[in-house]
């Protein structure tokens, strides 16, 4: 808790540091900005994206990713949540894969092994961290991957859908009113988010058309249109030969509208127009929820004027609210402006091609966009192109700056980043247009009440939670103690007490790879209650309309190709896709070092615990009133407590003696004492007394029936990228086949002070084009990507491996 108020104290000190400063703030606007700000400095936002090195994997092989984590307002590096929950779900929103990522300075990385079970199809890959989970899922990263089974037919995947068509409209600002001329923005897509080309029509009651429009890229547009009565306007359609109506939105007989206009001179124009009498309005720009702008302007013969000098906005999405006179949001609008700071990257193969089996050196350089050298955290993978693999378009710029802001999909990302298009940034603002109103709502910030938030920071390791139920009333249990143990030989115990809702916390340390955990109450007080372990994967789903999967002839070729290279490698290196590095875990017993330790082979072996614990252990009064063993732990001045102190066994809660007593003491290897109060979390123990067995299995001694006994998994073990070399002529020679399409793949490839960076790898046995993926990040938060391509072909060139 001591490490969680000082992260939290940081981002309120960051988040504050970035407020509306030195500038005059009409006095009418002062509380909406206090309570703005103290809305959202209590509020940490999390960012993810992941790079996988591939956006196309087989069913039995690995998909390897790497997760960056960065703030909410600078988009830094974040170094808070210390776990992220990776997901793979299919296309009815259903998990295929889940696993939980371990996060250290630099990120996290791991990798998925695709079972032989999934079919084939496209599916979401998600990721988040346990703070995200109060928030929508639609902020969550995800992505789009497809999954290929060659051991299932192509054939039986491939089906012919009816296309759906998604049309809505946006009035600039939100609403449309009788009189005024409003900018509306609009989208057509099919039922996978695609955009659509068509032409359409804006008809009044009469049928005469008062509006044409279309499309300008993806789908998405705008036109000018102004209602003259509070009629009905549909807008008639035409997609691929089909006509479709469309009512537009409600218009209303008072209101505002509003007008943005980019000058192209470094200022926006924002026009309000309203039917209503004069009076004084406020304009509200927040970046990123940073106060950005305020001003206010006087709304006098229906029109109120406002500029906004560009350079006082963030970089990214804006979003510019305009308040009424009683200071009531009534208009909003996002802008979109482009981020001034990108990481450069560049990427240089030493030669254009390459051999079968020869060396592949790549020199990588990063600098900032003013040609700086700049040290980043890259990600780099190198995989063979063919039919199945495709470019997404997704990359850590566009997607931090972007497409994170946003709910939905954005088709073609990159797009908005290219300035020379010209026609980028109208498309970018027609992307502004057609997003609705934000994720939060003005009158939780007029509230100014302290938010809630269910789920907390992962800061040290991973958070098991827990409900207790009265099993007599099957009612949550309130204010009742559990402790959850990782059997083991490292002793990990965690105390909880339930709130009124029967809610159990564990705050972890770090646990690694498949375990058993035990979670159980004192039966010594009570045997009524019943505890049920809850998953820590998200609940909540964002709406993801997942495309289907169209087999294409040179796609069953790909099938064939990638069937056969997924079986010759598990048949000749599957124990080498099977390495795994050793986790950096805290080994040490929960209670540090216990202050005895008795290595019970350096004592005489007696026959029972009772002897064991009379003869030499000096710590420990034992007493059998009415034949049910008792200790009390003695310290200096006599016995610690009248109670029991606690008993572990192979780090499991032991509360009836009688059980402990009966366990043969020459299948344990030692006793570790703790003669003094110790708090463990809310739970006070008056000592500890810590036995450890030589196998892990208690010693033989049964668990309490009452305890709860699950399997349940870590955080996942860093398995090693395989990659072979052929440094020599031997193993060049070698009769074993290699067909790995994915040739290099490195979660952690650091660029020094100087920007630059070598990285090697060799060939396979497979020709073809290959691409290759760098993402990265500086400490500063300068984004950015590059992608690099090379041939290898049999007997290119007169290589020779070195």
């Amino acid at each position: 808790m001591k490490n969680a108020t000082i992260i939290f104290s940081a981002w309120v000190s960051l988040v504050a540091g970035s407020a509306l400063a030195q500038q005059s703030v009409p006095a009418e606007m002062a509380p909406i900005q206090k309570n703005f700000n103290d809305y959202h400095t209590n509020s940490l936002q999390e960012k993810l994206f992941v790079h996988t090195n591939r956006n196309s994997c087989t069913a039995g092989e690995l998909l390897w990713f790497k997760v960056y984590n960065v703030d909410g307002i600078y988009l830094r590096p974040l170094n808070i949540s210390k776990v992220v929950y990776v997901e793979v779900l299919d296309i009815n929103q259903n998990p295929v894969l889940q696993t939980k990522i371990a996060m250290k300075d630099d990120g996290g990385d791991g990798s998925l092994f695709i079972p032989l079970t999934v079919p084939t199809g496209n599916y979401t890959f998600r990721a988040y961290t346990n703070w995200m989970k109060n928030f929508s899922p639609d902020y969550y990263f995800s992505k789009k991957i497809t999954i290929i089974n060659p051991l299932k037919s192509p054939g039986a995947i491939a089906k012919t859908e009816t296309t759906e068509y998604d049309i809505q409209f946006f009035p600039e600002g939100g609403e449309l009113v009788k009189g005024l001329a409003s900018v509306i923005g609009f989208k057509a897509a099919d039922q996978w988010g695609k955009g659509l080309n068509f032409k359409g029509a804006i008809l009044n009651e009469n049928n005469d058309t008062v509006a044409r429009f279309a499309p300008l890229k993806f789908g998405l547009g705008h036109f000018t249109f102004k209602p003259e009565n509070l009629g009905v306007y549909h807008a008639v359609i035409k997609i691929d030969g089909k006509e479709i109506q469309k009512k537009l939105p409600v218009i209303y007989a008072n209101g505002y509208v509003v007008t943005l206009t980019d000058n192209g001179s470094g200022t926006l124009s924002v026009k309000v127009n309203s039917n209503l009498p004069k009076e004084n309005l406020y304009l509200f720009a927040q970046t990123r929820n940073v106060v950005k702008l305020i001003e206010t302007a006087v709304c006098d013969n229906g029109t109120a004027n406002f500029t906004i000098d560009k350079g006082k906005l963030g970089d990214g999405i804006s979003q510019i609210t305009i308040f009424n006179g009683e200071r009531s949001p009534v208009c909003e609008r996002l802008y979109f402006k482009r981020p001034q700071k990108q990481l450069m990257l560049s990427a240089e193969t030493n030669v254009g091609g390459y051999g079968l089996r020869k060396k592949v050196d790549i020199a990588i350089n990063s600098k900032t966009q003013n040609g700086t050298p700049a040290a980043a955290d890259l990600s780099v993978s190198v995989y063979r192109l063919d039919a199945l693999q495709y470019d997404d378009k997704m990359n850590i710029l566009n997607y931090l700056w972007l497409s994170s802001d946003l709910k939905g999909t954005i088709e073609s990302p990159a797009y908005y980043f290219n300035s020379a298009d010209a026609t980028s940034q109208e498309a970018a603002d027609n992307l502004m247009l057609t997003q609705g109103w934000r994720s939060f709502t003005w009158k939780e910030v007029y509230e100014n009440k302290p938010r809630s938030f269910t789920f907390l920071p992962e800061f040290n390791g991973p958070i098991v939670t827990a409900k207790i139920n009265n099993q007599l009333t099957q009612k949550p249990a309130n204010g009742i103690f559990a402790y959850l143990g990782i059997p083991g030989k490292s002793v990990q115990l965690y105390a909880s007490r339930s709130d009124s809702l029967g809610r159990l916390t564990f705050n972890m340390k770090p646990f690694y790879g498949p375990s058993e955990i035990i979670a159980e109450t004192n039966t010594e007080i009570d045997t009524n209650y019943h505890i049920d372990i809850l998953s820590p994967f998200s609940e909540q789903f964002a709406k993801v309309a997942l495309p289907r999967l169209d087999i294409t002839p040179a796609m069953e070729t790909s099938f064939e190709d990638q069937s056969l290279a997924m079986q010759v490698q598990n048949i000749y290196n599957a124990p080498l896709l099977k390495q795994f590095n050793e986790p950096r875990a805290d080994s040490s017993a929960f209670y540090g070092g216990p202050t005895k330790t008795y290595l019970l082979d350096n004592y005489t072996r007696f026959t029972t615990i009772e002897e064991i614990m009379r003869e030499y252990v000096r710590e420990v009064n034992v007493s059998r009133p009415h034949d049910q063993f008792r200790i009390k732990v003695i310290d200096g001045m006599g016995f610690l407590s009248e109670s029991d102190p606690l008993v572990l066994v192979d780090g499991v809660p032991f509360f009836k003696m009688n059980k402990v007593f009966t366990i043969d003491p020459l299948k344990l290897r030692k006793l570790e004492v703790v003669p003094h109060t110790y708090y463990l979390g809310p739970s006070t123990e008056q000592g500890i007394f810590s036995f450890t067995s030589y196998k892990g299995d208690f010693g033989g001694a049964e668990i309490d029936p009452h305890a709860v006994v699950i399997d349940y998994e870590g955080l996942q073990m860093q398995r090693q990228f395989y990659a072979p070399e052929y440094d020599t002529e031997q193993k060049a020679d070698s009769r074993i086949p290699d067909f790995r399409a994915a040739l290099y793949w490195s979660p952690s490839v650091a660029t020094g002070a100087d920007g630059n960076k070598n990285v090697s790898f060799y060939s396979s046995d497979l020709p073809g084009k290959y691409i290759g993926v760098i993402q990265g990040i500086t400490k500063n938060g300068d984004a950015g990507s590059q992608t690099f391509t090379f041939e290898v072909k049999p007997n290119f060139g007169a290589q020779t491996n070195k």
